[in-house]
C-alpha cells in the first residue's frame, strides 16, 4: 500500500476554522503541488480529504473524484488519518487532503511506532510506501515534495 499525506495549501485566517479559504497564494501552491501528484499517482488512487474549505480547494486543483470525510477534520487524531486510509491493510494507494499537527503527528507514527509532532510545511506531501503489502513494519518514506520543487 502507498499513502501520500498532503497538506492544505496556504489559507486566509479568520473563523469559522473550517471556512477558510485558500489565499491566491495558496491556490497556485496547490496547482503546483497537484501537477506533480498527478503526474504520479495511479489512476485508481483513492483520494480523502477534509471537509475544510482549504482542503476542498487543495484537493480540487488535482482535477479528480475524491471523497469528504469529517473524520479528517482540523483536531483529528493520527489514528485517525490511518483508519480512513485503512492502513496497513489497503491495497490501493490513498491519498489524504488534510491539516497540520495531525498530517506531522500521522507521518511520525508511521515511521517511529510513535506520535510525535514533525512538522509539514503548507502544500507538501509525503508518500509512504510499504516493502511487504499489508506489513506496517515494512513502511518506508518514498518522497517528500514541496510545491516550490515543483519543475514546470
Amino acid at each position: 500500500m502507498d499513502l501520500i499525506l498532503w497538506r492544505h495549501a496556504e489559507a486566509e485566517p479568520g473563523v469559522p476554522d473550517l471556512e477558510r479559504a485558500l489565499t491566491v497564494k495558496g491556490q497556485k501552491q496547490a496547482r503546483r503541488m497537484a501537477e506533480w501528484l498527478g503526474s504520479q499517482l495511479p489512476d485508481n488512487c483513492r483520494i480523502l480529504v477534509s471537509p475544510a474549505v482549504r482542503t476542498l480547494q487543495t484537493a480540487e486543483a488535482l482535477g479528480r473524484k475524491f471523497k469528504l470525510m469529517p473524520e479528517l477534520a482540523p483536531g483529528a487524531e493520527a489514528e485517525d488519518i490511518l483508519r480512513a486510509a485503512n492502513w496497513p491493510g489497503n491495497k490501493e494507494t490513498v491519498l489524504i487532503v488534510g491539516h497540520q499537527p495531525t498530517l506531522g503527528q500521522a507521518a511520525a507514527l508511521l515511521l517511529t511506532g510513535e506520535e510525535q509532532d514533525w512538522d509539514m510545511r503548507k502544500a507538501s506531501a509525503w508518500w509512504f510506501s510499504q516493502r511487504e503489502p499489508g506489513d506496517a513494519l515494512s513502511v518506508y518514506l518514498k518522497a517528500v515534495m514541496a510545491h516550490d520543487l515543483v519543475v514546470k
